[in-house]
């Protein structure tokens, strides 16, 4: 019976991952026999779409958090860890850096460009962790670490 439900708990996680992505490439699926056991974090690619949205919303909570003139946005994803726990949990290193957008003039981070002036520029290593519960559309930051 535990045996099922761990298999059954696992299909499901890798289904909930797969849905928020919206591909196959999030999931992770242990081998057979592996150590790694369920709820336990997971290191991901950093590259992966599902890191790189939750790492977006880790630079919203910050951008909407700072005082600074000009929005944040990430510059990279140095490390990526995701635990399914009621959603997925990701935990993510990752280094933003100040665009040339003003906070009230723009909301679109995709068309903001970094800084070029020297005195401006600034560079930030964070660390988020960033919930999400996808069957719920629901996100949330409880941890988002810049210095």
């Amino acid at each position: 019976m535990a045996l099922k439900f761990t298999c059954t708990f696992a299909a499901l996680g890798c289904l909930a991952l797969w849905g928020f992505t919206g591909t196959s490439d999030a999931t992770y699926v242990p081998p057979p026999h592996s150590t790694t056991k369920p709820g336990f974090p997971v290191p991901m690619d950093t590259d992966n779409p599902g890191v790189r949205k939750a790492a977006r919303f880790g630079v919203y909570r910050y951008n909407n958090s700072s005082n600074d003139l000009f929005l944040f946005k990430e510059s990279q994803i140095n490390k990526a860890m995701v635990q399914l726990v009621r959603g997925l949990k990701y935990m993510l290193h990752v280094e933003i850096g100040r665009t040339m957008c003003k906070k009230r003039e723009h909301s679109n981070l995709d068309s903001c460009h970094f800084q070029k002036k020297k005195n401006l520029q600034q560079i930030l290593k964070c660390y988020f962790e960033v919930w999400i519960t996808p069957w719920l559309h629901k996100v949330h930051v409880p941890i988002a670490l810049c210095r």
